[in-house]
């Protein structure tokens, strides 16, 4: 009888630690799972991508921005003229929501470089520094699963005047992510932070439309200016 419970009590045992082995992942990053924002809310966005590459599909090789507002609003071809660069920037999105669609907006034009600005509206929206993290983790894999030579420059989540109450996570989901991009040789980080602040230790307002939160041409161009020397001294990784 005792060894009968004694055999029962270790198989229950068993069940029970295999059980934690599981649910573990999801109790640390409890509200990191089901955050209720749905990618698909983006389809049409991605729809009129593809729609108009019908017309004309961009050229192989090239460098394709994706991310949030911050991208879609910044005018490539005024910023970077005689460069063929290819915009994929859709509304308030998150890392995740680049995640969901990179076979969609960056794999089809197997391009040498791709240019990530994301996680702005994930810390606004609550998500944690470290989901940012992984959900920007989760991207260059499949990037570099599918494109192992194409380079991935992640521009720093910005330090704004609307959002300086978030500042501190910002800056937390940068350094994480800072200190992931010096461990691949495929990935840098590009720090916009120190130089969009003024000497008052505060966003600089004159980088900023009216609502305080996205870039105005004088952002745009400060951002072109650190972006640059990444594109030049990278045109294509090593396998």
């Amino acid at each position: 009888m005792n060894r009968f419970f004694l055999v029962h009590s270790i198989q229950c045992l068993a069940i029970v630690l295999l059980a934690v082995c599981f649910i573990a992942p999801y109790w640390l990053h409890a509200g990191d799972v089901d955050d209720g924002f749905d990618s698909q809310r983006w389809e049409k966005d991605i729809q009129a991508f593809e729609a108009k590459e019908q017309e004309s599909l961009p050229e192989e090789g090239g460098v394709v921005f994706v991310g949030s507002s911050s991208i879609r609003k910044w005018d490539l071809d005024k910023f970077f003229p005689d460069q063929d660069f290819i915009n994929r920037g859709f509304g308030g999105s998150h890392m995740e929501d680049s995640v969901y669609y990179a076979d969609r907006i960056v794999l089809p034009y197997k391009p040498r470089t791709v240019v990530v600005y994301a996680g702005d509206n994930d810390i606004n929206d609550g998500k944690t520094p470290q989901r940012v993290l992984n959900d920007f983790k989760k991207f260059v894999r499949i990037v570099h699963e599918n494109l192992p030579r194409t380079n991935i420059l992640y521009i720093a989540i910005k330090p704004c005047v609307k959002r300086w109450d978030k500042v501190d996570k910002v800056r937390e989901a940068n350094r994480l992510i800072s200190e992931y991009a010096k461990k691949d040789k495929h990935v840098d980080f590009v720090d916009i932070d120190a130089p969009m602040m003024g000497e008052d230790c505060k966003p600089r307002r004159s980088l900023f439309e009216e609502d305080e939160l996205h870039l105005n041409d004088e952002g745009y161009r400060l951002w072109t200016s650190l972006l640059k020397p990444f594109l030049q001294e990278k045109p294509l990784a090593d396998e």
